[in-house]
């Protein structure tokens, strides 16, 4: 069984320590090595197949007209306040104040620089369109109406072909100009956003100190806190790096790294917390360190082993959404949560080895074991649960109890308040937060400041037509037409037209900004009515692309799949749960339950990011929407984290029930005896989540922001109100199994008996369990008493 097999697996690390460590050690080492030499940078492309988007950008790549690509777009305005791009008359401007000297050189120099970067296929021409006339200049969108603002868009080749590599000599020109010529430089555009790396340190260090000081204090000793702190660093560096060279391989977005770490230290302190606290509880017992860890790793191991197989399995569950981006990122987090897995059973036991008795209290722990080997059960048993972490103390005692002597208000209660804190989903609005939501500290936010006020908000976001007239030239006459002739668009720029094949592309700005719902609005009315009209009933076809219509297309698609995700979850975790506890009502409880406190997690992400409530404590500057994908990954994560606690304690509970029948004594002992080292868990991952909000991207604020919730309602409303009202108010049934599914359903490894390893590990010869504590006579007896 997989308790037996664990406890070999923990009994030799912990016997040998310091070759585990050594492999680990090299493991680490080589995994860095490997990054180095073979590992990519991460990269962002939002499209996906079928998408019309993904049509469009298609097409012009048949056309060869280079629009397919990705763009950047440099933004200048003079130092001096009076200088203009041309004069006061709105002509070209010949005099001193542009001449040879002045901004309009300093354009054309700086245009001269960016065609001579790496990869770049051409420039606009602002200074170029000024010597043909101001009014030119206006029209094609390269300069401001007043002369103050010019634009220079830079297009590249396909993604597939740029590296970050590319945007770091962009960023690394722009620096060597700006001492050199006189005029502000900001820099912005897709190019920005596919190879830009949010920066994730900051936040991992704050995550770690408090961490830290949560274990040190849940444990009192620096020791206990810092070996989880240290079996985490191990995973997280194993994990990220095979992440890095499996960007060499393939495209891997730029949120996994940053979501690997927040889950990755999260989860990894967290299973490391379950197996230390139940070390702890052995050594209590008097038994030796190193079989103390070992048995510890065969009994919480297990179901750490169990949710974090849950956490991998939600996460891949990904792939329905049929978005590559987002299932190679979910793929690439697993890995994280995988390592963390094997770390918790491999190098947790050989740290907990090579420390030795140094994790026992000074004394206190010596006094505990020799007592109990004396043999005064009573109260030495409360002190052995305190050591634990796990005690049923007086206080979480007290609490059950109550909640179990008032069921219906708490119940209701606390269900009311969860869904009005669901209510605001209903105004979920997905898209993409654009570069108006970024810090003023960064150059993309300031060029689109810049942009947006000598040009308008929509000049961020254009939006790229293909068209096939297939040999109608008509077709394109009236396509022009009836686009520039559509309320949300604000210009059309002129109509570029590949020779050979016929393809046309036409490049619009909206009057919008793209993360605006009207530009969505635009985009959809562009498909449904304005292009067919245009384009008629012949062979000629048109599509709408573009980096915004991209995010728009992936919005909606994930919107559709997100059904299909969550009905798939719910199915596997009501059917794991089932297998696990033997009972019907129970699992339907916790879908239920894990359902509303995701429900809730949503609606305060929307109050917070769509509405603005508090957005200024987290540092929000604008309100924005949610991401398109972050529901679909939150739920994944946050279904499979939620598991950790409903089986550490539904297992207690269970164990609890089979050994007195009595289902409001199993109720308030075994809720209050895992309070302890819920909340001490739950406080390491709200922690360690709350610690990447303070970072710049906003996608990164809503994942770390959305998991701290998830797991903070989790942890309290859900586990400590919810659960005892709504059992208590099941009474007996809550365990019911119908017989024939009783016959159907296997026993063994995921049966009951195989939720803690207690029949395994914590007999009463400590051998297999043969007392029968949680064996078939027991559950017999209980069963027959449900029914």
């Amino acid at each position: 069984m997989l308790s037996k097999a664990l406890l070999r697996l923990g009994g030799s690390a912990a016997r040998h320590p310091w070759r585990v460590i050594a492999a680990w050690l090299i493991a680490t080492t080589l995994a860095v090595l490997a990054a180095v030499a073979f590992g990519g940078r991460t990269a962002d492309s939002m499209t996906a197949p079928g998408l019309d988007s993904r049509r469009a950008a298609e097409l012009i790549e048949r056309a060869g007209t280079g629009q397919e690509g990705m763009t950047a777009h440099v933004v200048v305005t003079p130092l001096d306040d009076g200088a203009t791009f041309f004069d006061d008359d709105g002509d070209s401007n010949d005099g001193d104040t542009n001449g040879d000297d002045g901004p309009r050189a300093a354009l054309t120099r700086l245009r001269a620089e960016l065609e001579r970067l790496p990869h770049v296929l051409g420039t606009s021409d602002p200074a170029g369109a000024l010597d043909a006339g101001a009014d030119t200049a206006v029209r094609g969108g390269l300069v401001s109406a007043d002369g103050r603002i010019a634009v220079v868009r830079v297009q590249y080749p396909d993604q597939s072909r740029l590296s970050a590599d590319d945007l770091d000599a962009l960023v690394e020109l722009g620096d060597r100009l700006r001492p050199e010529l006189p005029l502000r430089i900001e820099m912005g555009g897709n190019l920005f956003y596919a190879f830009s790396e949010p920066a994730g340190g900051a936040s991992e260090l704050i995550g770690l100190l408090a961490a830290a000081a949560i274990l040190f204090l849940a444990f009192g000793s620096l020791v206990a806190a810092a070996l989880p702190i240290g079996m985490a660093l191990f995973g997280l560096t194993v994990g990220i790096a095979t992440m890095t060279v499996l960007a060499g391989v393939t495209e891997v977005p730029t949120f996994a790294p940053v979501l690997g770490s927040m889950v990755g230290l999260g989860v990894g302190i967290d299973y490391a917390l379950f197996v230390l606290a139940r070390h702890r509880e052995y050594l209590a017992r008097g038994l030796d360190p190193r079989e103390a860890a070992g048995r510890a790793v065969a009994t919480a191991g297990r179901p750490v082993v169990f949710a974090g197989g849950t956490v991998v399995v939600s996460i891949l569950g990904l792939a329905v959404a049929n978005v590559p981006f987002m299932t190679v990122g979910g793929f690439a987090v697993s890995i994280v949560v995988l390592t963390m897995v094997i770390a918790s059973v491999t190098l947790l036991p050989a740290f907990l080895g090579a420390a030795g008795p140094r994790l026992a209290r000074a004394g206190r722990i010596g006094r505990i074991g020799r007592a109990l080997r004396t043999g005064k059960p009573g109260r030495l048993a409360r002190r052995r649960d305190l050591v634990a972490g796990a005690a049923p103390a007086a206080g979480w005692r007290r609490w059950i109890g109550h909640v179990s002597r008032h069921p219906v208000p708490y119940a209701v209660g606390a269900a009311g308040l969860l869904l009005t804190a669901t209510l605001p989903v209903f105004g979920l609005r997905v898209g993409l937060p654009d570069d108006g939501s970024l810090p003023q500290s960064r150059t993309e936010r300031r060029a689109y400041d810049l942009v947006a006020e000598g040009f308008g908000p929509g000049i961020n976001g254009p939006l790229v037509i293909a068209a096939d007239p297939a040999g109608d030239p008509a077709v394109l006459d009236r396509l022009v037409a009836a686009v520039a002739a559509d309320p949300g668009i604000a210009s059309v720029a002129p109509t570029l037209i590949d020779r050979t094949t016929g393809i046309a592309t036409l490049v619009v700005f909206p009057t919008t900004s793209p993360q605006d719902e009207a530009t969505a609005d635009t985009i959809a009315r562009l498909r449904t009515d304005v292009l067919p009209t245009a384009v008629g009933q012949g062979p000629a076809r048109a599509h709408v692309g573009g980096a915004a219509a991209s995010l728009s297309d992936v919005g909606r698609r994930t919107s559709e799949r997100l059904p299909v995700l969550v009905a798939a979850v719910l199915a596997m975790s009501f059917l794991l749960l089932t297998l696990v506890f033997r009972s019907v009502l129970v699992p339907l409880k916790a879908v239920l339950l894990n359902l509303l406190s995701i429900g809730a997690a949503y609606g305060i992400l929307v109050a917070v990011f769509q509405w603005g409530w508090g957005g200024a404590l987290i540092g929000l500057e604008a309100t924005v929407p949610i991401v398109s994908f972050i529901p679909m990954f939150l739920f994944a994560i946050l279904f499979g984290l939620s598991m950790d606690y409903e089986v550490f304690l539904l297992s207690r509970v269970r164990e609890e029930y089979l050994r007195t029948g009595d289902n409001g004594t199993a109720i308030v002992d075994g809720v209050s005896g895992t309070a302890r080292i819920i909340t001490s868990a739950a406080l390491i991952m709200v922690a360690v989540f709350l610690s990447f909000v303070v970072a710049d991207d906003p996608s990164t604020k809503m994942f770390g922001l959305g998991l701290a919730t998830a797991i903070f309602i989790d942890a309290t409303v859900v586990r400590m109100v919810l659960v005892p009202a709504t059992m208590t108010l099941l009474g007996r049934t809550n365990w019911w199994l119908p017989k024939w599914l009783d016959r159907l359903l296997p026993r063994g490894p995921v049966g009951t008996e195989g939720v803690d390893g207690a029949d395994d590990i914590d007999s009463t010869d400590g051998t297999d369990g043969t007392d029968g504590t949680d064996g078939t006579d027991t559950e017999s007896t209980a069963s027959a008493a449900a029914r």
